[in-house]
């Protein structure tokens, strides 16, 4: 099956083409010979009165060949759509005509009849822009498609008077006339943006040039300046200008910069008289540009926008400009303040408030503006993007009318369509929140319901459900669905008495929320007794159909619901056709609402379905096409080659060739992933479905059933159709919606190309296997205009379709003239309203409501609370009682007598029981600490913070620690806080280079080289190549033909194995070093030598200024303060070590008390004494307070708070402080009371006892273990005081140290001080040198990139002359190995190569280059010079070939030298860029020159002011402490009291210096080694390049001369390797074997006919042997009468004998003269032969080469004799 149905897509995709391609190309056709013959003419002007057929022009529907079906099928009736989101949809042609573009069709819309006019898209591929001429005669239409055009009609008579054409590649995006209407300006989309200026009325272009790479949304001329043009778009602006330069005129344009302003798309702008541009934003401001930047952005008052989203402003008159935005809104401005607005600092902005203002309405989005045609009107046209056009009267007067909609559109895709099954009404429903509904029959709008949520489906409900045909299902994206009844208001008069306005209203009957996301399908079953309606949230709701629907329940499909079908009554099952848009499709049983359970919730979970999962076969079909096709081909070369085969007779080499071919690889199965989305689908029969798929799987139709196992999962299922039907044409054009007539005979399609497609079918074709010709016909948009949606009326004789450019159109099916007459009598009707009719139901407003399922559970949820809290409050009732019943309890066990009273124990029932609920306890305390953890760490941190910020700091409270057995201490430092470095202007250097400019310069530059590399290359093989004669091509046999596959790939290997050895090449030569490259090594030891050698010889000394001094001034505070700080953390640190070692002695302690109270008092050691914290050690103390304390101080506060202000408060903390040291005092008493040995009641009564042995040797034993630990305790308590006070006399002797170096610092830092005061005073001056130095800088940066630019263009400019020059001569040789050896024409065709003639420079479209007038006319003497300047004076015609000459090679020699004409003008313009870049590096040379003696004055003026510093730091004092042993400064043996004459040094830097000196001396022996082999080293080097290089000529030589031995000249290697297999050389073999073939049959003929020549020969051989033999006896006789006669006549015979001998040896002798000629030209072409194949390796006869003539025998004398008879 799958191979049947690929060989009808091969054979339909060969046989179809596009008639609507044809119309066009025939237009094309007759429009460009229309043009050729007006060009022929120079230039022939257009006639005014010049007109195109519309009929030829506009497409047609495309219908297969060979049908029967008509071309007007479909006829327009009428289009209810408007594309309101597209830009500049709007355009006036007179005071009540509007034109918008609608799809494929332009229309024409009469405001005040609101009758319509269509013009169709002449490419068929839609309409990019429109726009009206300014005279209003004329309007343009720019379209879509493959190379677009622009078609300007005449206005009113609709003609086409021209066309433009080559505009752009695939879409205009706009167009625009210039204020006078004589030019045309268009800009093209995606993928050229090219902007176009036209003459339209010559239809030539005058200039173009691409835009910009991005979006361009609006391009127009200056009405003040005709040469200025503006374009704006997607986050750009840019400003043009028609410049004349001396190559001609050019479109030279500015992109506006935006500066600081954040970059925004630029919808609108309006051109000011002065060349000011103003331009809206995304935001609602207003930009002023002037030149190409941002002068102002100009805003309201307090920071306002102009406008809430992005404004335009559309006009300028009057002094006041207008302007629109998307709020809805038309304000006025000033343009007077406008245009003198000016910002006072970068970056502000400009504040004002509109004149007037014209709010248009409530949800309306304006995007463009047009002015009526009458004069002095203030009447505009205004384009709503919410769906709506209106009138405005912006005269801003008292009695301007309000704004006036005149029409209203649906606005974005339409989301749903659908037609009723008893009148001509359509319903539409869009996510702009409105349901319509039309009449397509009286084309007319019946009524608009608008709600608070966007609609996403619409059904109306079949007359099974409601008979009057007026109940519409709408879905919306909340997931509600609304019942929408509709009725004729006007039949209510005879009810109510009232008049309402309209023909037809819409009531809501009821609503209902089923799903939590967008409703996307809608469908009645086939009874109508149930509603199924399917959402994105994978689920799919039934109702009942009544009075009220009520629901059934919902199921859950695998993916979002595209579309709903229920079987058709010709299937014996009520089934339900779910399609999925992941390629899911489930079918399910209709629910029987009698069987339903009432559950706890709408899920039917035990309704029977099946389900199918696409899996794609496409990649399989196209494989088995592929190898269909191949194998096709196969056989008929097969049978081709058996022939030939046959005819040669030669089977060995089909044996060869057989063995020869590859297996060919099939392509593998593709399967796509993400699978293809779901389109559309409909039912076959029972259980059978076609499919229609996008993406990857478009362009079939598949035919899927459900197979029998269905206990797999839905999600990993993989089912394959079982059939398939290929779609003509819709490859990339899958079929988006499927619809067809009441009786199935027509099978309507809508494209994702916006296209609509219709096939005939034959009655109950449910197979689709007569569904192959069809009428198409492009109708929306190509790109966004997807047709969803298509319907037939309910007659057949409309057909609806609704796409995604929010375009509806209704066609008829019969021809319009035949339809009026046959509804004349019909209109479509109304359905009468109910006699019933009350009050409309509530509506779903609530955007958070809940679904019918989340209700349910809702309510079950509610009701299981109210149970449980009834549960809940009962139980907490009886456990209050019981809880009061065991209180009762517990106060009478407490009021009975003790001995009888139950313990707690005894009252617990079971002890299981309380540790369950301790348990439980346990658990709850840890969650509710778990709970409070982050607030408790939350207070922690904030109780931190309060005591850092109250209670001074380490810093700010000294500590000191004592030692505990010695009087040495320690104290902290005092450090106050440091002040805050960031108040410390912290600049860096000045003096530095800029060097981003020039790392930009270089970047730029390398780009540039790489770029250029790449362009530079030169295509030499195509100079070099040999030009290839067209003559009649010789079919090739397949074995040749792999013979020049083969040898393709392997010149191509070789091609890349030539680069790729080009490519290594030119990274060595690129890493060689240039002749005066240093070693980075020697630089840095040149420098690092010059500055250490600098500091002895007096070099440039570091700049220093106030910047660097209190940049050191800040360090070395910093560096103090640290270095005390850590001194302060090491004491803090001890005095904790103290605090823990006091504490471990107090525990030692009262464990020494212990062991001493069990001892005798003799034995007792006196105890050490105990240290305590002094409070200078812990000074926080004096801050911590218990809460006894607080309280204590709130009673004392309370008490004397009547007397005691201020003073008292004072003295009340100092009462609070003296009774917390005596509490203190106390509590240290009684604890040394209590530490006071007591002598335990054991000792005393063993001393009034007598004790046994036994006793006395255990007392003994337990004495000396108490001596022991007594002992060790105090030993332990000895060792860590003593540790402690080591450590502290260590630390208080760093800490000394440290003083008098931080004594030295402060000396230090008063220093800093006043040298940065002194530097303060240089620095005014020191800046604006080095600004001037900066500035030096830069321009030489600058200048220095530009000119290695530059001389990189040179170089690059020199080399691509040299390879222009080699391909010159490379040309010249090709030509000269056409002409060959020994051509007679070689002079005549080497004059016509040589030949200088003239050429006419094409103008290019860019107007780059172009040459006026007195170029050209110097040109043209320059050419006639050279013409008469031609050898021999007479001029060479070269316009015919001369007779005997090839024609191939005489256009080849004409060929060759248009390439040589080309070359020349190439190296002519090269050189002239040469020459000018030469000037300019000259010229950056010299400004290089001249900046850089700027700089170096500057240096040197920055140098003198920096050695005055220096002296002047030099000659403050500083201060120095020295000791005795330091002063080595002696006079008379004593140090003198004067020693300002000393000089202080460091002793270990005069150490260093002096160990300098011998190291230098020993880098200076070495340095002179090196040097030494160095030379050494470069002798060799030279030596060895020398060698090298003798060595490289020997072997060029030894190479030349193999070449010369086997090519007979010097050839080109690589051009040899890169050499492709010679088709034209497989071609001659192949018609030599063809010729042989038949020249061997004609030598066989000649065979025959010599075989009866030599016959008769032998007949007339013995005829004249008989002659010989009587001419033997005759001349016997006449020597017998010679010898008679010999006497007689010997003078005279003597005489006449010679003369014949001299005859007969001259004849011979001519004989072997002529042989020797034609032998020795034999030979010459045998030489030819001979060099022929030793160049070309082959071994046949050139083509060229005619067979040798054979020798022709020496003449005998029986020859002689022979012509004698």
């Amino acid at each position: 099956m799958l191979g049947e149905n690929g060989a009808s897509v091969s054979e339909q995709t060969e046989s179809t083409r596009t008639s609507l391609q044809e119309n066009i190309e025939e237009c094309d056709t007759k429009h460009s010979a229309m043009q050729q013959e007006a060009g022929s003419q120079s230039k022939k002007q257009l006639p005014a009165d010049m007109y195109y057929k519309y009929e030829e022009l506009h497409s047609r529907p495309y219908i297969t060949p060979d049908s029967e079906i008509p071309e007007n099928l479909l006829h327009l009736s009428h289009s209810f759509g408007y594309d309101c989101g597209r830009r500049a949809n709007l355009k006036l042609l007179d005071d009540r005509t509007l034109i918008f573009i609608a799809g494929n069709m332009l229309v024409l819309l009469d405001v005040n009849t609101k009758e319509q006019r269509y013009l169709r898209s002449c490419s068929g591929g839609g309409i990019g822009a429109i726009t009206a001429h300014p005279g209003k005669e004329y309007f343009v239409v720019a379209e879509k498609g493959k190379q677009p055009n622009i078609i300007v009609y005449e206005y009113p008579s609709l003609r086409p008077y021209r066309i433009l054409k080559g505009g752009t590649e695939r879409e205009y995006s706009f167009v625009e006339f210039n204020h006078n209407g004589s030019m045309l300006a268009s800009v093209g989309s995606a993928p050229d943006y090219t902007l176009t200026l036209w003459d339209w009325r010559q239809e030539e272009v005058m200039l173009s040039c691409k835009a910009i790479s991005q979006e361009v949304y609006r391009v127009s001329f200056s009405p003040y300046n005709p040469g200025m043009l503006t374009t704006s778009g997607f986050g750009h602006i840019k400003f043009w200008k028609m410049a004349n330069t001396f190559t001609g005129p050019k479109l030279q344009g500015l992109i506006g910069h935006f500066g600081k302003t954040v970059p925004t798309d630029i919808e609108g702008y309006v051109e000011l008289p002065d060349g000011k541009v103003l331009s809206g934003t995304d935001w609602g401001n207003l930009l002023l540009w002037d030149g190409n930047t941002i002068k102002v952005e100009i805003c309201r008052n307090d920071g306002r926008t102009c406008h809430a989203g992005t404004v335009q402003p559309f006009s300028l008159e009057d002094g006041q400009l207008m302007t629109i935005g998307f709020d809805g809104v038309v304000r006025v401005w000033d343009f007077e303040r406008i245009n003198t607005a000016d910002s006072n600092s970068d970056g502000s902005r400009f504040e004002m408030e509109p004149n007037n203002e014209l709010v248009v309405g409530r949800n309306v989005c304006l995007s463009s503006v047009v002015r009526s045609s009458l004069p002095h009107s203030f009447v505009w046209f205004a384009q709503d993007s919410n769906g709506a056009i209106w009138k405005l009267d912006l005269s801003f007067t008292n009695t301007s009318p309000d704004p006036e909609c005149l029409f209203s559109f649906h606005a974005g895709m339409i989301q749903g369509l659908d037609v009723s099954k008893k009148s001509h009404l359509m319903a539409t429903t869009t996510l702009d929140c409105s349901v319509k509904v039309f009449d397509f029959l009286g084309k007319r709008e019946l009524t608009t319901r608008r709600f608070n949520q966007g609609g996403t489906a619409l059904c109306w409900a079949p007359p099974v459900v409601n008979q009057s045909g007026g109940l519409l299902v709408t879905g919306f994206e909340n997931g509600v669905v609304r019942l929408l009844e509709l009725y004729n208001p006007q039949r209510l008069q005879t009810i109510t008495g009232q008049s309402p306005e309209g023909d037809a209203e819409l009531r809501l009957r009821q609503p209902f929320k089923p799903h939590d996301a967008a409703v996307t399908a809608v469908a009645y079953e086939r009874n109508g007794e149930i509603l199924a309606t399917g959402s994105a949230d994978c689920t799919v709701f039934f109702f009942t159909v009544g009075e009220n629907y009520n629901p059934i329940g919902f199921i859950h499909v695998p993916g979002p619901v595209q579309a709903l079908e229920w079987s058709p009554h010709s299937h014996s099952d009520n089934n339900l056709l779910i399609l999925c848009q992941s390629g899911h499709v489930v079918e399910v049983h209709s629910p029987d609402p009698a069987t339903q359970k009432p559950t706890n919730t709408f899920h039917l979970s035990e309704l029977p379905r099946r389900s199918f999962k696409f899996k794609s076969i496409k990649s399989r079909i196209k494989r088995e096409e592929d190898t269909a096709r191949n194998k096709a081909i196969k056989e008929k070369k097969k049978k081709v080659k058996e022939e030939w085969l046959k005819d040669t007779k030669q089977p060995d080499a089909e044996q060869e060739e057989e063995k020869e071919e590859e297996k060919e690889e099939l392509p593998i199965i593709y399967i796509p992933d993400p699978p293809s989305p779901l389109c559309c689908g409909f039912y076959s029969q029972p259980g059978h479905f076609w499919l229609s798929m996008g993406g990857f799987d478009s362009g079939f139709l598949y035919h899927c059933k459900f197979s029998e196992n269905q206990d797999e999962d839905p999600e990993q299922r993989q089912d394959e159709p079982f059939s398939f039907l290929p779609v003509h044409n819709a490859e990339d054009d899958p079929i988006c919606s499927i619809t067809f007539s009441s009786n199935r005979q027509l099978l309507l399609c809508g494209m994702n190309s916006g296209s609509i497609r219709i096939y005939p079918l034959q009655p109950g074709d449910h197979s689709l296997t007569s569904m192959q010709a069809y009428w198409t016909l492009s109708i929306h948009d190509n790109q966004y205009g997807h047709l969803r949606h298509i319907r037939c009326s309910h007659d057949d004789l409309f057909v609806l379709t609704a796409g995604d450019d929010g375009n509806i159109f209704s066609f008829s099916l019969l021809p319009s003239e035949e339809m009026q007459q046959s509804l004349q009598r019909n209109r479509a009707k109304i359905p009468s309203p109910k006699i019933t009719l009350g009050n409309e139901t509530e509506d779903i407003e609530d955007p958070a409501a809940y679904s019918l399922e989340k209700a349910k559970q809702k309510l079950q949820n509610d009701q299981l609370q109210q149970e449980v809290e009834l549960k809940v409050s009962e139980k907490q009732k009886n456990l209050s009682e019981l809880q009061k019943k065991f209180k009762k309890v517990l106060n009478d066990n407490q009021n009975l007598p003790e001995h009888i009273r139950l313990k707690p124990e005894e009252l617990q029932l079971d002890q299981r029981c309380y540790k369950q609920a301790e348990r439980l306890k346990a658990q709850r305390v840890m969650e509710v600490r778990k709970q409070l953890a982050w607030e408790q760490e939350r207070c922690s941190i904030a109780l931190k913070k309060l005591q850092d910020w109250f209670r001074d700091s380490l810093g700010g409270k000294m500590v000191t620690v004592v030692a505990i057995q010695t009087s040495h201490r320690v104290s902290t430092y005092h450090l106050p806080e440091l002040a805050e470095l960031s108040a410390w202007v912290r600049h860096q250097s000045t003096t530095r280079e800029p060097a981003g400019d020039r790392d930009a310069a270089v970047d730029c530059r390398k780009v540039r080289a790489q770029t250029a590399k790449g362009s530079s290359k030169i295509d030499e093989e195509e100079v070099l190549r040999h030009p290839v004669i067209c003559t009649a091509k010789i079919k090739l046999g397949d074995r040749q033909e792999e013979r020049l596959r083969k040898a393709a790939e392997k010149a191509e290997q070789a091609r890349a194995k030539i680069e790729k050895k080009k490519q290594e090449w030119a990274q060595i030569y690129a890493e060689k070093p240039s002749e005066d490259y240093e070693d980075p090594k020697d630089v840095e030891a040149i420098r690092e030598a010059k500055e250490n050698i600098g500091d002895y010889i007096g070099v440039k000394h570091r700049r220093v200024n106030a910047e660097m001094k209190r940049e050191e001034l800040i360090s070395l505070e910093e560096n103090m303060h640290e270095k005390q700080s850590e001194v302060n953390r090491r004491i803090v640190a001890l005095r904790d070590s103290k605090l823990g070692l006091v504490s471990w002695l107090h525990t030692r302690a009262q464990r020494l008390q212990k062991v001493q109270q069990r001892l005798a008092v003799h034995l007792r050691r006196p105890p050490p004494i105990l240290p305590n914290m002094l409070p200078e050690e812990v000074p926080e103390e004096k801050l911590r307070c218990s809460h006894s304390t607080l309280e204590r101080y709130r009673s004392l506060r309370e008490q004397r708070f009547k007397d005691l202000e201020q003073e008292g408060a004072a003295s009340l903390l100092k009462q609070l402080e003296k009774e917390m040291e005596e509490e203190k005092k106390e509590e240290e008493q009684r604890s040394d009371e209590e530490e006071t040995p007591r002598l335990s009641v054991s000792s005393v009564t063993n001393e009034g006892s007598e004790l046994s042995e036994l006793e006395e040797e255990l007392q003994k034993e337990e004495e000396i273990r108490l001596l022991h630990e007594q002992n060790t305790l105090l030993e332990e308590m000895e060792t860590a005081v003593c540790q402690f006070d080591a450590e502290l006399l260590l630390l208080c002797r760093q800490k000394l140290h440290l003083d008098w170096r931080l004594k030295l610092a402060d000396l230090r830092l008063v220093t800093l001080f006043q040298e940065m005061l002194l530097l303060k005073q240089f620095q005014r001056r020191e800046g604006g040198l080095h600004e001037k130095l900066n500035t030096c800088i830069t321009e030489e940066n600058s200048i220095t990139s530009k000119l290695e630019e530059c001389n990189e263009q040179l170089e690059m400019k020199r080399r691509d002359i040299a390879k222009l020059q080699e391909r010159e001569k490379a040309l010249t040789a090709a030509f000269q190995a056409s002409l060959g050896e020994n051509n007679k024409y070689e002079e005549f065709l080497t004059k016509v190569f040589k030949k200088k003639i003239k050429r006419v420079k094409m103008k290019e479209q860019t107007g780059n280059e172009e040459e006026d007038s007195d170029g050209d006319s110097e040109e043209d003497d320059d050419w006639d010079d050279d013409y008469d300047s031609e050898e021999g004076g007479a001029a060479v015609n070269d316009s015919i070939c001369p007779e005997g000459c090839e024609p191939e090679l005489f256009e080849n020699t004409l060929q060759l030298r248009e390439r040589r004409l080309d070359l020349e003008e190439l190296l002519t313009e090269e050189k002239k860029s040469a020459e000018a870049l030469k000037k300019e590096s000259d010229s950056l040379a010299k400004k290089e020159k001249s900046v850089k003696s700027s700089r170096a004055a500057l240096e040197d003026d920055l140098d003198l002011i920096n050695r005055e510093k220096l002296q002047k730091i030099s000659e403050l004092d500083v201060v120095v402490p020295l000791r005795l042993h330091q002063i080595e400064y002696v006079v008379n043996g004593s140090v003198p009291s004067d020693l300002s004459e000393a000089l202080v040094l460091d002793k270990s830097e005069l150490d260093r210096l002096k160990g300098r000196i011998q190291l230098l001396q020993g880098e200076k022996l070495y340095q002179r080694d090196l040097h030494r082999q160095a030379r050494q080293q470069h002798t060799k080097l030279i030596h060895d390049r020398r060698s090298m290089a003798a060595t490289i000529q020997t072997l060029e030589q030894q190479c030349n001369e193999l070449m010369r031995t086997k090519f007979g000249r010097l050839v080109d290697l690589e051009a040899l390797q890169m050499l492709s297999g010679n088709r034209r050389l497989e071609e001659l073999k192949q018609e030599k074997l063809l010729k042989e073939a038949a020249y061997a049959k004609e030598i066989k003929q000649w065979d025959a006919k010599v075989e009866e020549a030599r016959q008769a020969l032998m007949e007339v051989t013995t005829c004249n042997t008989e002659h010989l033999r009587s001419a033997t006896s005759l001349n016997e006789q006449k020597k017998d009468l010679q010898v008679k006669l010999s006497t007689s006549q010997k003078k005279m015979g003597r005489q006449q004998f010679q003369d014949y001998r001299r005859r007969t040896d001259q004849e011979a002798i001519q004989n072997l003269q002529d042989l020797v000629i034609r032998q020795s030209h034999q030979a010459e072409a045998l030489r030819r032969e001979i060099h022929l194949l030793s160049c070309k390796g082959g071994h046949m006869l050139p083509p060229d080469h005619t067979r040798l003539p054979p020798l022709s025998p020496l003449r005998t004398h029986i020859g002689s004799i022979n012509t004698g008879k």
